[in-house]
């Protein structure tokens, strides 16, 4: 591949979260993936230690950023795609079938009338086979779902970024349990991802360190993935993929942060409205996840 862009990995380590800043090295232009808004559950605050250091560090690289992109709308971390827009400009990206996330969740939440189930939160929704580019390099948009409906992978010259679809090959792949999630269109998604070429340098959203594996690491290879992925190496079919997954799903906790998480991020990395009070709240649904 002739265009090679510039990959610079923050690592938030209470979420296991990997961001990205990637850059065209002839342009500057850059875009933000991924990023976290720091947040205490326990008292219901919020901090921006994590996404002050990716706006330090896109200053101090003189960057210009011409996108903040979601891979997907996260269940484990809160999004600072608005923090972020609003001190280094670009445009809010994620993908189109975010609608169908807002309206599940919006549901679950009795987000109310008030809150659009259209994407309009954000400034691009973007469909499988998209294409733009940041400076001079292609980006091309792949529709990766089955983790959840709204996932997309952004091939950015000679690397893909992942989301949550592909860990690192010994941690193997998502789960596909959460409302909209389906193990069969994930490995469908996976084998998507690894029809790239093998030279492709794939980028994690999380990494969790396997058994066996004392740093943490957030970037393969597609050639291997395919040769090595625990899950879904090459030789595995789809029947074996899912049984697999569903029987492992059905061993997995709720993500900690699931419930702050997905109210934010169905809103572009917004607070849901201020009640009368001035005080914004954060819902609890009982026995509904």
């Amino acid at each position: 591949m002739s265009h090679r862009p510039e990959v610079k990995a923050f690592f938030d380590e209470p979420t296991n979260t990997a961001s990205y800043v990637v850059w065209d090295p002839a342009t500057k232009a850059a875009a933000v993936i991924d990023s976290v808004l720091d947040f205490d559950v326990a008292a219901g605050r919020t901090s921006f230690a994590s996404a002050d250091a990716i706006i330090a560090f896109v200053a101090a690289e003189g960057l210009k950023c011409e996108w903040v992109l979601e891979t997907h709308v996260h269940a484990d971390h809160l999004s600072a795609a608005p923090y972020v827009q609003e001190r280094l400009g670009g445009k809010l990206g994620i993908g189109a079938n975010i609608i169908v996330v807002q309206d599940t969740f919006g549901k679950i939440f009795n987000a109310g009338t008030e809150f659009e189930r259209d994407g309009s939160q954000f400034d691009r929704l973007f469909r499988d086979g998209d294409e733009f580019a940041i400076g001079s390099l292609p980006v091309m948009v792949l529709h990766t779902p089955g983790h959840t409906p709204a996932c997309m992978t952004y091939v950015i010259g000679d690397a893909a970024f992942v989301g949550d679809t592909l860990f690192m090959p010994d941690y193997g792949t998502a789960r596909a349990d959460f409302p909209g999630g389906s193990a069969r269109e994930l490995y469908r998604s996976i084998r998507k991802v690894l029809a790239l070429p093998p030279e492709t340098r794939l980028f994690m959203c999380h990494d969790y360190k396997a058994p066996g594996r004392d740093a943490y690491a957030w970037e393969t290879t597609v050639a291997e993935e395919r040769a090595r992925n625990v899950h879904v190496h090459d030789g595995i079919g789809e029947d074996e993929f899912v049984a697999m997954r569903e029987a492992r799903d059905r061993t997995l906790s709720m993500p900690r942060l699931i419930v702050p998480s997905i109210q934010v991020n169905m809103r572009a990395g917004r607070m849901p409205p201020a009640e009368d009070n001035g005080t914004v709240y954060l819902k609890m649904p009982i026995n509904r996840l």
